[in-house]
Parts: structure tokens; C-alpha cells; sequence
């Protein structure tokens, strides 16, 4: 399939899970529709990038496997997306990336996530922080740079000085989840 087809195949998903789930097993079922699907993903002033964003995160969160041998073009250009639908399903991928990371067993992911994009998902994830997001991107970053947080301490330092910032003027779930991640940040410290 090429650029020209796909892009016009994506008219035709929506926001509904049932429709991104349709369009993401035909990618599951093609995988060859991957660089496709990505190079639509990062024509970044496009609204049609949101919903090749909400397919790529679809087929990571069926597959984490699937987008592995792609993860050099996601890392270095996952930032570049900027229209708010399609930041959500960048940062949910990145922390589908450090979970699985992170896990306690095996995984293709450990094997193939390099600490340069372990540290560039960092980048990213503080930038989505403190820059005007809506609070699930938000929320995403957190938990990835938790995580994070375990293998470079100073990331623990850094977050809690932003959820503590931020406190008073987000909204009651990122007041949840900051409260129970400095928690937890402190708790680890002791």
C-alpha cells in the first residue's frame, strides 16, 4: 500500500475504538504498512496524522514487538508531532516502551531499547510535562519517567519539582497521580 492509498484509507477512521482497532489489525495483519503508517504519522501539520497516531499506538499496544525494528524513526521524531490527538498516542507509546523496558521478565523491547532512546523518550517526556498538554499525555510522561526514574536518579528530583509546581493548576487526575507518584518517589528514597 502505498503513502497515497493509505493516507486516503484514513479518512475513514475515527476517534471510536472500534474503527482504530479495524485499521490497526490490517497493519497487524501487513507489517510492511509500518514505515507507511509512520512516515503519515510524522507529516506532522496534518490532521490525518492524529489518526495514523491512533493506528501506530493500536498496533504497539497489540504488538510492541511489531514497532521494535522502527523505533529509531519513532524516537527521534516522536517529538515533532504537535497537534494535540496525535501527542496523546506518542507519549502512551513511549510508555508502553519503558513498561515493557522495565518489566521484570524478558523481552524483545530490554533487548532492543537503547539507553540513547531511553534518554531521548526522557527528553521528550519532561518537554511534554511542562509544556501545555492535555492531561493524559501528561499522566503517560509521569509513569514513564517513574520508571525512568530508577535507573537515573536524578529524573525522581526533576519530576517531583514538576508535579509539585503544577499541583494547584491541573486537574483532579494529575493531582491523583502526581500525589500518589511523589508517594512513591519518596517512599523509595527512605
Amino acid at each position: 500500500m502505498t503513502f497515497e492509498q493509505l493516507y486516503s484509507e484514513l479518512n475513514y477512521v475515527n476517534h471510536s475504538r472500534e474503527k482504530r482497532n479495524y485499521y490497526a489489525t490490517i497493519v497487524l495483519n501487513n507489517l510492511e504498512l509500518l514505515p507507511t503508517l509512520l512516515e503519515v504519522v510524522f507529516t506532522v501539520d496534518d490532521k490525518i496524522s492524529a489518526r495514523a497516531a491512533w493506528l501506530f499506538e493500536f498496533v504497539a499496544r497489540e504488538d510492541l514487538d511489531a514497532i521494535l525494528p522502527y523505533l529509531d524513526i519513532y524516537i527521534e521524531k516522536m517529538q515533532t508531532v504537535h497537534l494535540d490527538p496525535a501527542v496523546r498516542p506518542m507519549a502512551k507509546v513511549a510508555e508502553y516502551l519503558i513498561e515493557a523496558y522495565y518489566h521484570k521478565n524478558p523481552n524483545q523491547t530490554k533487548e532492543r531499547l537503547t539507553k540513547k532512546h531511553r534518554e531521548k523518550i526522557t527528553e521528550a517526556c519532561f518537554d511534554w510535562m511542562i509544556s501545555d498538554q492535555k492531561v493524559a499525555v501528561k499522566a503517560y510522561s509521569m509513569r514513564s519517567l517513574f520508571l525512568l526514574g530508577k535507573e537515573f536518579d536524578w529524573i525522581h528530583e526533576e519530576l517531583i519539582i514538576i508535579l509539585e509546581r503544577d499541583y494547584l493548576s491541573q486537574s483532579a487526575a494529575f493531582k491523583a497521580r502526581a500525589r500518589d507518584l511523589i508517594k512513591r518517589i519518596k517512599k523509595a528514597r527512605k
